[in-house]
């Protein structure tokens, strides 16, 4: 099973083409958490709506880990989820996206020129990825330690110059990918793209950069997950230095931030996802402010876009909203 240019491809999108006009359109977010399910549905034609917001949660036992154990149960946290949809936010009108945890996927980069050789193709293939399909299966199967058959792959090629392009790869279980496709389409949802939680909370956090930040301050985005703690440092609009924690380079999380704060001072640093999990690792807001030398201000949707007057859920102000607001950013952008 492969999703070229679907399912990676969306990482990248920037907040440059938020300046183009649409046509109206609608888009879904939905977050699978540990214990919630959260959507959220936007709008974009002049200016982005958010249109509506909510989160239920999971029976007790529905998710292990990355695992959903009882399909039933998400199925049904998703069809409450979707239940109080306005009409014109029905989920057959809707671009909807969901999200893979960031363990569930492994990803890889190689030069395109190493992958031309290996398929035995010409390089010059301007944006046409079949004739990459041999040799990038060859990799995935490398890396996961699993059959093919086995996975769910995407890649996408960069825009480079030609002697330094590049091909990043992603796979997950082909059961991840199944499961939350299954659940979805119980609830009565087709899904039109897959994510990883980390770059969907990402692409919230830039969004919310380029409306509350000066465009050539340098800032941290900060995401904590069930996985872990990830975070990027931004200058310019550009990914300069990421960090992930836990990883073997790093003895505890403050030395992970170090990391990332290293450089030219950075004016501030935004926080998203599931902040009461630092409370786990003896961490709090005021530790990471010092850690970094910056002031650091949670995610909040509620502020990046007209609001329909009936919402009220506290997910518009809440962190743990990053990746639902991510995801349908992305269904308003493609």
């Amino acid at each position: 099973m492969t999703f070229k240019s679907s399912w990676l491809q969306g990482v990248q999108l920037g907040v440059e083409r938020l300046g183009e006009r649409f046509a109206e359109r609608f888009a879904a977010g939905i977050d699978v958490g540990s214990q919630a399910v959260r959507l959220v549905v936007v709008s974009q034609r002049s200016q982005l709506r958010i249109e509506y917001v909510t989160s239920v949660p999971i029976a007790a036992g529905a998710m292990a880990g990355t695992e959903i154990a009882d399909r039933h149960a998400v199925a049904r946290a998703l069809r409450d989820a979707v239940a109080g949809l306005p009409r014109a936010c029905a989920p057959h009108a809707l671009r909807c996206a969901m999200a893979l945890p960031a363990s569930a996927t492994l990803t890889t980069t190689m030069p395109l020129t190493r992958l031309a050789a290996l398929s035995g193709c010409a390089q010059d293939y301007g944006h046409e990825l079949a004739g990459l399909e041999p040799a990038v299966m060859s990799e995935v199967e490398r890396i996961a330690g699993l059959e093919r058959h086995a996975l769910a792959v995407d890649w996408f090629l960069d825009e480079a110059p030609s002697s330094t392009r590049s091909v990043t790869i992603a796979a997950t279980a082909r059961q991840h990918l199944e499961a939350r496709i299954e659940c979805a389409a119980t609830a009565g949802i087709s899904l039109t793209a897959i994510d990883g939680e980390p770059h969907a909370a990402l692409r919230a956090m830039r969004y919310a950069a380029s409306h509350e930040f000066d465009s050539h301050e340098p800032y941290a985005a900060v995401w904590i997950g069930a996985d872990g703690v990830y975070g990027w440092r931004i200058v310019d609009d550009s990914i300069v230095g990421e960090m992930r924690y836990p990883a073997p380079e790093h003895s505890d999380l403050a030395d992970a931030l170090r990391d990332l704060a290293d450089g030219p001072a950075l004016d501030c640093a935004l926080l998203s996802g599931e902040v009461d999990l630092l409370d786990g690792v003896g961490f709090s807001l005021a530790d990471m402010a010092d850690v970094l030398g910056c002031t650091v201000l949670p995610f909040e949707c509620a502020a990046l876009g007209s609001l329909a007057r009936s919402l009220t859920d506290p997910l518009l102000h809440e962190p743990a909203g990053a990746v639902a607001f991510g995801l349908a950013l992305r269904g308003v952008l493609e």
